[in-house]
């Protein structure tokens, strides 16, 4: 059953399946294609709101799986759901929790009714149903809402993953089914592990559902980069031209520039906060490691290419000083960089796709890694 699409196609790359749109939600436009900073539990990790907007970001990423255990979704709802919640009037995408409950896979048991779980905080029992993860994040008001499904360890067998990949077709109709507020926007998630021809059969079977977008899941969970990227294009290749492509939980800033390259309009991942909080800086020339003693007298901004607010005042020095001195500035800051430094380098790949040049896009930002 199809579902009209909030996706508008602008420009489409003449030498890849890379492209330029955007995504229409009830809290405004998102431009394509997007990195969505993780917001797990109502919060983008030391920094604000406001810092997110200065930066440019246009949707940000929470976390069913988190919020359902603390505070609870009621009380979220009472505050006019996320968006109250948390002071952000932008667009906010909702994970359905299906990764969480895979990654605490030793306090979690699935079947075909859902995920019964134990709460990694006090061990009380829970259950998840699809129906149940539709409806916590109604509750939550996200403008963007995913199927519950069975994330896929890496390695594991065609058999494990034909049951696996049929449950989590079996959800996303119940799921769709469950879906009252269409004002939020529900997306289906494709597994079928490193399988292509189970990939290509879970896209069917969501394609036949009909949802709002479709997403890529199972990646990123220890399988080596060429078979992420290699999975990643036979899994596009039958998905609807029209619809956006979400590819969850990627990635490295080459994971972004390879998943664009091979169509992705979506992206997510915690590495530039987390990292950021670890003191590893993501730069146009490649990592800085702002603890290394080579920095404790050095001058320049972290990037002398970056125009963010960190850049703009600070030197390496003082950013290694605040980090070995454990001063909480040090994570607010650094976090300011990496998210801005994701930001903008998806504003160049639009305006790289914009001007059909992502080729020579792709070519030049490999080209900065190699010379450091």
């Amino acid at each position: 059953m199809t579902r009209h699409s909030p996706y508008t196609l602008h420009n489409r790359s003449s030498e890849c399946r890379g492209r330029r749109g955007e995504v229409a939600t009830q809290h405004g436009i998102v431009q394509t294609p997007v990195f969505m900073p993780v917001g797990t539990q109502a919060s983008v990790k030391a920094v604000t709101p406001e810092n997110l907007k200065e930066m440019g970001a246009e949707i940000i990423l929470g976390n069913t799986y988190h919020l359902f255990i603390r505070p609870g979704h009621q009380l979220i709802e009472s505050f006019g759901g996320l968006h109250g919640f948390m002071h952000w009037d932008r667009a906010i995408l909702t994970d359905s929790g299906g990764f969480q409950i895979f990654s605490l896979k030793d306090l979690a048991t699935i079947t075909e009714e859902g995920a019964a779980f134990r709460s990694h905080l006090d061990g009380s029992k829970l259950f998840l149903s699809p129906e149940d993860a539709v409806g916590v994040q109604e509750a939550l008001g996200s403008d963007i809402m995913m199927c519950l499904d069975t994330c896929i360890p890496f390695p594991a067998d065609r058999k494990q993953t034909v049951e696996a990949t049929a449950l989590t077709g079996r959800w996303a109709q119940r799921c769709r089914d469950a879906h009252r507020r269409r004002q939020q926007l529900l997306f289906g998630i494709t597994q079928g592990g490193m399988y292509p021809e189970l990939r290509r059969e879970s896209a069917e079977s969501l394609i036949d559902i009909g949802f709002d977008g479709y997403a890529i899941g199972g990646l990123s969970v220890g399988e080596p980069k060429e078979q992420m990227h290699d999975i990643t294009e036979a899994t596009v290749a039958h998905l609807p031209q029209d619809y956006p492509v979400y590819l969850m939980g990627v990635g490295t800033p080459e994971d972004l520039v390879e998943g664009v390259w091979r169509g992705v309009d979506m992206f997510d991942c915690v590495m530039p906060t987390r990292n950021a909080r670890n003191g590893t800086l993501f730069t146009s020339t490649g990592k800085v490691v702002i603890k290394n003693s080579r920095y404790r007298t050095d001058h320049i901004p972290p990037d002398e290419r970056c125009d963010c607010y960190t850049c703009r005042n600070y030197s390496r020095a003082y950013l290694r000083h605040l980090f070995v001195s454990r001063e909480i500035l040090a994570y607010h800051l650094n976090t300011i960089h990496n998210l801005h430094y994701y930001l903008n380098l998806m504003k160049d790949i639009r305006e790289a796709i914009e001007k059909d040049r992502y080729g020579a896009f792709r070519d030049d930002f490999y080209g900065r890694l190699e010379g450091e």
